[in-house]
Protein backbone atom coordinates (compact mmCIF):
# COMPACT_ATOMS: atom_id res chain seq x y z
CA UNK A 1 0.00 0.00 0.00
CA UNK A 2 0.61 3.29 -0.14
CA UNK A 3 2.07 6.39 2.42
CA UNK A 4 -1.36 7.83 2.45
CA UNK A 5 -3.46 4.28 2.24
CA UNK A 6 -0.72 3.61 5.23
CA UNK A 7 -2.24 6.70 6.84
CA UNK A 8 -5.60 5.61 6.19
CA UNK A 9 -6.27 2.64 7.34
CA UNK A 10 -3.92 3.35 10.41
CA UNK A 11 -5.95 6.38 11.32
CA UNK A 12 -1.96 8.34 11.82
CA UNK A 13 -1.50 11.64 9.40
CA UNK A 14 1.10 11.25 6.66
CA UNK A 15 3.13 14.03 8.63
CA UNK A 16 3.13 11.71 11.63
CA UNK A 17 3.88 8.69 9.87
CA UNK A 18 7.14 10.65 7.93
CA UNK A 19 8.14 12.03 11.43
CA UNK A 20 8.18 8.10 12.79
CA UNK A 21 9.86 6.57 9.87
CA UNK A 22 12.83 9.81 10.54
CA UNK A 23 12.86 8.25 14.19
CA UNK A 24 13.20 4.59 13.08
CA UNK A 25 10.04 3.92 14.73
CA UNK A 26 9.10 2.53 11.71
CA UNK A 27 10.87 0.85 9.27
CA UNK A 28 11.03 1.97 5.61
CA UNK A 29 8.39 0.43 3.29
CA UNK A 30 9.68 -1.62 0.91
CA UNK A 31 11.18 0.79 -2.24
CA UNK A 32 9.89 0.62 -5.26
CA UNK A 33 10.68 3.23 -7.33
CA UNK A 34 13.18 6.56 -6.36
CA UNK A 35 9.95 8.05 -5.20
CA UNK A 36 7.93 5.97 -4.17
CA UNK A 37 7.70 2.90 -1.56
CA UNK A 38 5.02 0.66 -0.23
CA UNK A 39 3.70 -0.86 2.98
CA UNK A 40 2.13 -3.46 4.59
CA UNK A 41 0.45 -5.04 7.58
CA UNK A 42 4.05 -5.24 9.21
CA UNK A 43 3.86 -1.33 9.14
CA UNK A 44 -0.04 -1.29 10.24
CA UNK A 45 1.25 -3.44 13.16
CA UNK A 46 3.80 -1.27 14.39
CA UNK A 47 1.98 2.03 14.06
CA UNK A 48 -0.54 0.66 16.46
CA UNK A 49 2.56 -0.06 18.82
CA UNK A 50 4.13 3.01 18.29
CA UNK A 51 1.16 4.85 19.22
CA UNK A 52 0.65 2.71 22.45
CA UNK A 53 3.86 3.52 23.84
CA UNK A 54 3.92 7.17 22.72
CA UNK A 55 0.12 8.44 23.21
CA UNK A 56 -0.66 5.92 25.71
CA UNK A 57 2.30 5.15 27.14
CA UNK A 58 4.05 8.78 27.06
CA UNK A 59 7.28 6.94 26.13
CA UNK A 60 9.83 9.94 24.82
CA UNK A 61 10.43 9.22 21.53
CA UNK A 62 14.06 8.19 22.79
CA UNK A 63 12.71 5.33 25.23
CA UNK A 64 10.12 4.08 22.34
CA UNK A 65 13.23 3.27 19.68
CA UNK A 66 14.88 1.85 22.91
CA UNK A 67 11.98 -0.64 23.58
CA UNK A 68 11.46 -1.13 19.60
CA UNK A 69 15.50 -2.21 19.00
CA UNK A 70 14.63 -4.90 21.45
CA UNK A 71 11.34 -6.07 19.94
CA UNK A 72 13.45 -6.54 16.36
CA UNK A 73 16.49 -7.82 17.74
CA UNK A 74 15.95 -11.40 16.81
CA UNK A 75 19.62 -12.27 18.50
CA UNK A 76 18.90 -12.68 21.33
CA UNK A 77 16.66 -15.40 22.82
CA UNK A 78 13.08 -15.06 23.90
CA UNK A 79 13.40 -14.62 27.09
CA UNK A 80 15.93 -12.36 27.01
CA UNK A 81 14.40 -10.63 24.05
CA UNK A 82 10.96 -10.13 26.04
CA UNK A 83 12.79 -8.96 29.06
CA UNK A 84 14.81 -6.75 27.49
CA UNK A 85 11.87 -4.73 25.96
CA UNK A 86 9.67 -4.98 28.98
CA UNK A 87 12.69 -3.48 31.10
CA UNK A 88 13.14 -0.29 28.55
CA UNK A 89 9.65 0.53 29.64
CA UNK A 90 9.20 2.98 32.68
CA UNK A 91 8.81 1.64 35.96
CA UNK A 92 8.43 2.66 39.60
CA UNK A 93 11.59 4.15 41.42
CA UNK A 94 14.26 2.70 42.20
CA UNK A 95 14.88 2.44 46.00
CA UNK A 96 16.68 5.03 48.69
CA UNK A 97 19.92 3.16 49.46
CA UNK A 98 20.15 5.58 52.35
CA UNK A 99 16.94 4.97 54.01
CA UNK A 100 17.51 2.10 56.68
CA UNK A 101 14.37 0.22 55.75
CA UNK A 102 15.57 -0.82 52.44
CA UNK A 103 17.60 -3.46 53.51
CA UNK A 104 15.00 -5.45 55.30
CA UNK A 105 12.64 -4.23 52.15
CA UNK A 106 15.16 -6.41 50.54
CA UNK A 107 15.49 -9.23 52.96
CA UNK A 108 11.72 -9.27 52.64
CA UNK A 109 11.60 -9.46 48.92
CA UNK A 110 14.58 -12.22 48.19
CA UNK A 111 12.37 -14.25 51.21
CA UNK A 112 8.82 -13.63 49.23
CA UNK A 113 10.96 -14.31 45.90
CA UNK A 114 12.20 -17.72 47.62
CA UNK A 115 8.54 -18.69 48.76
CA UNK A 116 7.10 -18.45 45.50
CA UNK A 117 9.65 -20.60 43.79
CA UNK A 118 10.69 -17.64 41.19
CA UNK A 119 13.96 -19.05 40.82
CA UNK A 120 14.77 -16.90 37.90
CA UNK A 121 14.50 -13.17 38.77
CA UNK A 122 15.78 -14.28 42.04
CA UNK A 123 18.97 -14.68 40.33
CA UNK A 124 18.51 -11.51 37.77
CA UNK A 125 17.91 -9.45 41.58
CA UNK A 126 18.11 -5.64 41.29
CA UNK A 127 19.51 -6.04 37.55
CA UNK A 128 15.76 -5.66 36.96
CA UNK A 129 14.00 -2.26 37.45
CA UNK A 130 10.78 -4.19 38.64
CA UNK A 131 12.69 -6.01 41.37
CA UNK A 132 14.05 -2.61 42.59
CA UNK A 133 10.27 -1.43 42.24
CA UNK A 134 9.26 -3.62 44.12
CA UNK A 135 11.81 -3.30 46.96
CA UNK A 136 11.02 0.53 47.08
CA UNK A 137 7.33 -0.08 47.15
CA UNK A 138 8.01 -2.87 50.31
CA UNK A 139 10.64 -0.14 51.70
CA UNK A 140 8.06 2.58 51.76
CA UNK A 141 5.36 0.51 53.51
CA UNK A 142 8.20 0.00 56.32
CA UNK A 143 8.92 3.17 56.21
CA UNK A 144 5.33 4.60 56.77
CA UNK A 145 4.79 1.78 59.47
CA UNK A 146 1.67 0.12 57.42
CA UNK A 147 2.08 -3.66 58.09
CA UNK A 148 3.72 -5.56 56.01
CA UNK A 149 1.62 -9.06 55.22
CA UNK A 150 3.90 -11.02 53.65
CA UNK A 151 1.10 -14.21 53.53
CA UNK A 152 -0.89 -11.55 51.46
CA UNK A 153 1.86 -10.87 49.64
CA UNK A 154 2.12 -14.33 48.55
CA UNK A 155 -1.17 -15.13 47.81
CA UNK A 156 -1.32 -12.07 45.74
CA UNK A 157 2.09 -13.02 43.94
CA UNK A 158 0.31 -16.80 43.19
CA UNK A 159 -2.88 -15.30 41.53
CA UNK A 160 -0.21 -12.78 39.61
CA UNK A 161 1.71 -15.86 38.60
CA UNK A 162 -1.67 -17.36 37.23
CA UNK A 163 -2.15 -13.94 35.10
CA UNK A 164 1.59 -14.28 33.88
CA UNK A 165 0.88 -17.99 32.41
CA UNK A 166 -2.30 -16.27 30.82
CA UNK A 167 -0.27 -13.82 29.14
CA UNK A 168 2.06 -15.58 27.71
CA UNK A 169 -0.68 -18.20 26.90
CA UNK A 170 -1.94 -15.20 24.51
CA UNK A 171 1.27 -14.15 23.23
CA UNK A 172 2.01 -17.44 22.08
CA UNK A 173 -0.91 -17.15 19.51
CA UNK A 174 0.83 -14.48 17.71
CA UNK A 175 2.64 -16.81 15.02
CA UNK A 176 6.09 -15.00 15.06
CA UNK A 177 8.48 -13.83 17.86
CA UNK A 178 8.79 -10.72 17.08
CA UNK A 179 4.80 -10.17 17.15
CA UNK A 180 4.85 -12.19 20.11
CA UNK A 181 7.19 -9.62 21.91
CA UNK A 182 5.10 -6.92 20.04
CA UNK A 183 1.99 -8.31 22.25
CA UNK A 184 3.50 -8.43 25.39
CA UNK A 185 5.12 -4.96 25.47
CA UNK A 186 1.07 -4.18 24.50
CA UNK A 187 0.03 -6.03 26.95
CA UNK A 188 1.88 -4.01 29.54
CA UNK A 189 1.03 -0.66 28.34
CA UNK A 190 -2.46 -1.10 27.69
CA UNK A 191 -3.57 -4.03 29.85
CA UNK A 192 -1.83 -3.34 33.13
CA UNK A 193 -4.52 0.14 33.46
CA UNK A 194 -7.34 -2.26 32.76
CA UNK A 195 -6.23 -4.70 34.86
CA UNK A 196 -5.91 -2.30 37.90
CA UNK A 197 -9.07 -0.98 36.93
CA UNK A 198 -10.61 -4.44 37.03
CA UNK A 199 -8.91 -4.99 40.72
CA UNK A 200 -10.29 -1.96 41.84
CA UNK A 201 -13.98 -2.90 40.79
CA UNK A 202 -13.63 -6.03 42.07
CA UNK A 203 -13.15 -4.70 45.45
CA UNK A 204 -16.61 -2.67 45.19
CA UNK A 205 -17.78 -5.48 43.90
CA UNK A 206 -16.69 -7.78 47.15
CA UNK A 207 -18.08 -4.85 49.59
CA UNK A 208 -21.54 -4.35 48.29
CA UNK A 209 -21.65 -8.40 48.41
CA UNK A 210 -20.83 -8.44 51.87
CA UNK A 211 -21.58 -5.06 53.27
CA UNK A 212 -24.63 -3.63 51.13
CA UNK A 213 -24.63 -0.95 49.35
Amino acid sequence: MRLSELSEQSGVPVATIKYYLRERLLPPGHRVSATRADYDGTHLRRLRLVRALIQVGRLPVATAREVLDHVDDDSLGRTIRLGAALWSLPHGPDPDDGAPETAAARREVDRLLDRLGWTSVRETGELSPVHRSLVAAVATLLRLGYPYEDGYLLQQGRLMYQVAVQDLDMMETYPSETEQVESAVVATVLYEPLLSSLHRLAQEEESARRYGL
